[in-house]
């Protein structure tokens, strides 16, 4: 039996709802089963949010390879005693044999938007439901949260700090690998590290300073051993007096060889005690010690330090992030779109879906900028997209890729550093008008004339279905 907060690939076919299974156990016993087509989107953004960063991907597309129902989940399934024995026989030889088609990860994206759709047997699509909406929902929450202090730091280094308050291991991993597809540039999470090749970060806490007789007998111990860590606590007692002790320690290095790299501010007056540790650090020849700031903060409260002038050059952000705390939900679902050929949607009030397979065409202007984009058919094609535009846009391409055919990856599988690349080239290419932390203005999506049409005659057949 596995520790509790380890994930267990025999065990991830049960992480899911119990009317997935329910559902599907209908569905297998009346025959129900022909191609269909789900969609995952968001319904609305949540509150001050312009943008959103698709995450989550490569994680799923994982499981899914792997996805399967071992003889301990089987033989689990049987003592609820709700399951037939066929039923149980055919979940005994499940292997997700769908497509799909996905936005890659560090796209930037916008609300209704399809971010995926699986396009597989009823069974096999509905099964997989809960996963996709929990992997790629908390990655996408965690990443749209990270690229808004990405966005208030304008250029300065950050770290997330946010493992010990996450909600669970897994999501510390997922906050971990999302931070930096965000723009982050390391973790303090190691096993993160170990996983997905992320830079660590990290210094000392408290009770290292407290648990040493002086705090300057703890500086000289920590950057004895490592030197290429030397990041120093100063706040465990008198802030300032604890930076005169770091850059004593830090000359007494130099004159070693050695460097000290930061001294970390962790609580206080941020933009004052900054600005007095960096004219200590100056006045002793010590330019090149950083400061690093971290101790409750978000986007709103870097953007004021920024403002302030504060004399930061790193951040860590913590629990504000991993939890996304001012918005700590998506509104995403997953809806089926097409049955056996045939568009489907959901007119609930305030829940309307768009049926069919899907595409989202972006437009660029000149300089490759962002300037709207269409949510249209799969089918379309972005020449006679392009025409619905006005203006007329510099180009306009797709954004959904095929990542998974016939139950298998498609290559090449992008790295995660690959992924970061792409969130930083279309971050620094979205208005800043979208990236406003209070009030960011709305983008322009709208739907092309032929999934408006759609739309408008899957309205009138769906009414027909409760005749």
């Amino acid at each position: 039996m596995p520790i509790d907060p380890r994930f267990d690939a025999d065990e991830a076919a049960l992480l899911t709802d119990l009317y997935e299974l329910t559902m599907a156990a209908s569905y297998f016993a009346i025959g129900l089963n022909g191609p269909a087509g789900f969609s995952l989107s968001v319904r609305r953004m949540p509150q001050r949010r312009g943008f959103l960063v698709a995450a989550g991907l490569d994680r799923l597309l994982e499981a899914l390879e792997e996805f399967r129902f071992a003889p301990a989940a089987i033989d689990y399934l049987a003592s609820l005693k709700l399951f037939a024995p066929a039923f149980l026989d055919y979940l005994a030889a499940f292997r997700f044999t769908g497509d799909v088609v996905a936005m890659p990860e560090g796209t930037i994206f916008f609300e209704e938007e399809p971010i995926l759709e699986i396009h597989a047997p009823l069974i096999e699509a509905q099964l997989i439901e809960t996963l996709v909406v929990n992997q790629i929902g908390l990655a996408s929450l965690v990443a749209s949260k990270a690229a808004r202090s990405f966005h208030a730091a304008r250029g300065r280094r950050l770290v997330d700090f946010g493992l010990r308050r996450s909600h669970g291991a897994d999501a510390g991993l997922v906050a971990a690998r999302a931070s930096y597809l965000a723009g982050f540039n390391g973790t303090s999470n190691v096993l993160a590290g170990r996983r997905y090749a992320i830079p660590l970060h990290g210094t000392m806490a408290h009770s290292y300073v407290m648990a040493h007789e002086t705090e300057i007998a703890a500086f000289e111990h920590f950057v004895a051993l490592f030197p290429e860590l030397g990041s120093l606590l100063v706040d465990t007692y008198d802030t300032l007096r604890g930076v005169e002790n770091a850059a004593r320690v830090a000359l007494e290095l130099r004159a070693r060889g050695g460097k000290l790299q930061a001294i970390r501010l962790d609580s206080g007056d941020l933009p004052d005690l900054s600005a007095r540790a960096r004219r200590i650090l100056d006045q002793r020849g010590l330019n090149d010690v950083a400061i690093f700031a971290s101790g409750n903060l978000d986007e709103f409260r870097i953007d004021e330090l920024a403002r302030a002038g504060a004399p930061i050059d790193a951040f860590g952000v913590g629990t504000a992030m991993v939890v996304s705390a001012d918005a700590p939900a998506l509104d995403i679902s997953y809806k089926l779109a097409e049955y056996n050929g045939v568009g489907r949607l959901k007119t609930s009030p305030g829940k309307l879906t768009l049926p069919g397979r899907k595409q989202v065409f972006r437009a660029r202007n000149a300089n490759g900028g962002f300037f709207a984009d269409r949510i249209g058919l799969a089918e379309e094609a972005a020449a006679t997209v392009a025409r619905e535009f006005r203006p007329a846009p510099s180009t306009v391409a797709p954004l959904l890729e095929r990542r998974f055919q016939a139950g298998r990856r498609l290559e090449p599988r992008p790295t995660l550093a690959e992924s970061r690349e792409r969130f930083l080239a279309e971050f620094a290419r979205l208005d800043r008008r979208h990236k406003d932390l209070e009030r960011p203005e709305r983008y322009s999506v709208r739907h092309t004339i032929a999934l408006g049409a759609m739309l408008t005659a899957e309205k009138l057949r769906a009414e027909k279905r409760q005749d």
